[in-house]
């Protein structure tokens, strides 16, 4: 089994065992305190040892567009921590973090949206660039990767998550951690990572923000921490707590999640720091009286940090000396910051070179990452008779791009973009203009009244319309009650296809949206996600051929809001789905979604056959070969899918266990090959531990979650 790795080094926890010798209660209490850098009494706060660490923003929505946050430079850091280092009494250096969720100034796609390359190489190599950037700027730590499952796609943070499933998120997570840190964060051009927000957050009931969880322990074990134990074991540095109530106890107060599975099962030595102002939050739950009572109740349930709330400074110093709280208790605590604080490398060398920024931000290679990034990460859903690429013979030659978000440039980055600009983006209607080659007219009016529409389209062949959602309808704060596109969009693709024109629709949303009459009405659409600084030439690069799509959905898209909270990995039922009156379906809709977890399609076409099972001791190899059958390249995402069929519980009716990402040319064939053992196999059982039962197992190798159902892709079975 993985093991998490070691934070203990012996010369670091010497320096730690030295400084907490010295050090009073308050200030041991004040490295377990985050505060907001902008105001002038922190100076005082600082050379009183009083604050462990500054929170470069200035509320909790700053993300989510509500409030612009402040600029971080380098700079302002090494003013703040001169004084922190120099004028308190033990010289303790700050640790300053900032969400950068996808990317500094380059911004990457949203995270839905990286999840769509199905590459951790990718993701690594984006947070890699967006900690090169980012600790130029001052930055030493980051709230992300934002690792929450989500099955219900009317939240609005699915737009951070990666996705409905817990393999690929896990895969995620461990790349997004090995990119953020490195294999030592205390390169000057790495960030320590906290993986966020621990656990469940992504299964608020009715997808409704801040909402409680009422998930059972095994489902809870299955589907929503295995992203987090990745994280740990990839070495993440630390971990959020949510803001919700998981089962009637809200995370900040509950040790079973932040000490007994966290530390004791998983071993994780980092620190947990709350969500903002989320233990005070205890007393508006109604499980602490008073700040008193809920500082007692997180720092006692392993809450090592306090974010904003300031409960920490003004309650655990009188309670210590009341004999109300051990004093062992806030020594570990800051022992774990400090360790943290150690292992950036904060005490050695504590400021930032002035001169990085200049050199790495918005430096042209993470440019042509992040436009390659984003390309990657489109999902072309439909491409009637083969409409795209527009190649040179195209009988499209006139063509007219416009829409709602046409020539939007901020709207292109996203939620959570602290530091992305507007003018550093290309819109998407300037790009196709820039990018087209000669012999097409690219026509892009930015608002036309109805006749003019009307007349502009008898002279055009083809239209590029540009929908979808305004990042802040996909953020924090911003869950929705419907899935369909924003007011009047429908109908303004339903008025160009009444004109006989046809239509590739680019979809830019943070959810999953239910799109039917959109998808039957276009001839191509292409889901973009917010594609970040590089969208728009991306998009115009697939459009024109100069790339090919290779996304793939990581969420199940559904037909209809009233079909969510829907995914793949279901449990089966005593009545599965079937065309009968007495099974488990609606009888106003197909309970089949509009598109499965794992689809998309490219420019070309792959064939499964001959899978091979090979037992091998304890473990199985599974291949299959998969061929291009079309007429150009491409690179197919190959998905692996097992199913346990009889077990001590009810298991899902089928379950990601793998995939790769093959790039084949056309008539060329490979074989993908996955091993399983039994760890792979390991389920939560009637204790609610992790167990393997051996037995019978289905298994799949396909392009997408559907292909189990269809059986289009290569099918067999084996025992283990």
């Amino acid at each position: 089994m993985t093991t998490p790795t070691s934070f203990t080094r012996p010369e670091v926890e010497q320096r730690i065992n030295e400084l907490l010798g010295q050090m009073t209660l308050e200030e041991k209490i004040g490295q377990m305190n985050q505060e907001l850098p902008h105001a002038p009494p922190q100076l005082d706060a600082l050379r009183a040892g009083s604050v462990g660490l500054l929170i470069t923003e200035v509320t909790a929505l700053a993300g989510a567009g509500v409030d612009a946050a402040p600029e971080v430079r380098a700079e302002i850091c090494n003013d703040l921590q001169r004084v922190a280092v120099t004028e308190s009494r033990l010289g303790i250096p700050i640790l300053f973090g900032r969400d950068v969720i996808h990317g500094y100034r380059t911004v990457f796609p949203i995270p839905l949206g990286m999840a769509a390359t199905w590459s951790p190489q990718r993701m690594e190599q984006a947070s890699a660039v967006a900690a090169a950037e980012a600790s130029a700027a001052g930055v030493k730590w980051t709230f992300a990767p934002m690792l929450d499952i989500a099955r219900d796609p009317r939240w609005g943070r699915i737009a951070e998550s990666p996705g409905e499933d817990p393999f690929l998120g896990s895969a995620l997570a461990r790349a997004a951690v090995r990119g953020f840190q490195g294999d030592d964060f205390s390169r000057p051009d790495k960030l320590a990572a906290c993986a966020k927000h621990y656990a469940g957050y992504g299964a608020a009931e009715g997808g409704r923000d801040y909402n409680f969880v009422d998930v059972s322990m095994r489902t809870l074990r299955d589907v929503y921490l295995p992203p987090f134990r990745a994280a740990v074991e990839a070495g993440a540095a630390t971990l959020m707590s949510g803001f919700h109530d998981y089962s009637g106890v809200p995370v900040a107060a509950n040790r079973t999640l932040l000490t007994d599975i966290l530390r004791a099962e998983w071993g994780f030595q980092g620190f947990v720091v709350s969500d903002w102002n989320a233990i005070h939050e205890l007393v508006v739950h109604g499980v602490a009286a008073d700040d008193a009572e809920a500082a007692a109740k997180a720092v006692i349930a392993g809450v090592d940090m306090d974010m904003i709330a300031g409960v920490y400074p003004g309650q655990l110093a009188q309670q210590v000396r009341n004999g109300h709280m051990p004093l062992s208790v806030i020594d570990e605590a800051a022992r774990r910051i400090l360790r943290v604080k150690c292992l950036a490398g904060l005490f050695d060398q504590p400021y930032t070179d002035p001169d990085r920024a200049a050199r790495v931000i918005l430096a042209p290679e993470h440019r042509a990452l992040a436009r390659q990034i984003a390309q990657e990460s489109c999902v072309l859903l439909k491409n009637a008779d083969g409409l795209l690429p527009l190649k040179a013979d195209s009988p499209f030659k006139r063509i007219a791009v416009f829409g709602p978000l046409a020539h939007g440039r901020s709207e292109l980055l996203g939620t959570w973009t602290l530091d992305g600009r507007g003018e550093d983006v290309t819109s998407i209607a300037d790009a196709i203009r820039q990018e087209a080659p000669k012999h097409f007219e690219i026509v892009t009016p930015s608002t036309l009244p109805d006749e003019a529409l009307y007349h502009m389209l008898m002279g055009v062949d083809l239209v590029v319309l540009v929908m979808g959602e305004h990042p802040r309808r996909s953020s924090e704060a911003a869950s929705v009650s419907s899935l369909e596109l924003p007011a009047g969009q429908r109908q303004m693709i339903e008025s160009v296809c009444d004109a006989g024109v046809p239509v590739v629709l680019g979809v830019l949303a943070g959810h999953p949206l239910a799109i039917k009459r959109e998808v039957d009405l276009a001839q191509v659409v292409l889901y973009a996600w917010h594609p970040g600084t590089e969208g728009g030439y991306a998009i115009a690069d697939l459009l024109f051929g100069k790339a090919a799509p290779s996304g793939r959905l990581p969420v199940t898209m559904p037909r209809a809001t009233g079909q969510v909270p829907i995914y793949y990995n279901h449990r089966n039922t005593g009545r599965p789905a079937a065309n009968r009156g007495d099974s488990s379906r609606y009888i106003d809709l197909p309970i089949a979604p509009l598109f499965p977890f794992g689809f998309g399609l490219g420019y070309t076409t792959f064939a499964y056959s001959d899978l091979r099972v090979i037992k091998r001791g304890a473990s199985v190899e599974i291949n299959a070969q998969v061929t291009n059958t079309g007429a150009s390249a491409g690179i197919e995402t190959v998905q692996l899918y097992v199913r346990d069929v009889v077990a001590s519980v009810t298991r899902p009716v089928k379950e990601l266990k793998g995939f790769q990402r093959l790039s084949l040319q056309p008539g060329e064939t490979q074989r993908a090959r996955f091993a399983l053992s039994a760890q792979d196999l390991m389920f939560t059982g009637l204790d609610d531990r992790p167990v393997f039962e051996p037995g019978a197992f289905h298994v799949w190798v396909g392009s997408h979650s559907a292909d189990c159902v269809r059986a289009a892709g290569a099918q067999g079975e084996f025992e283990l």
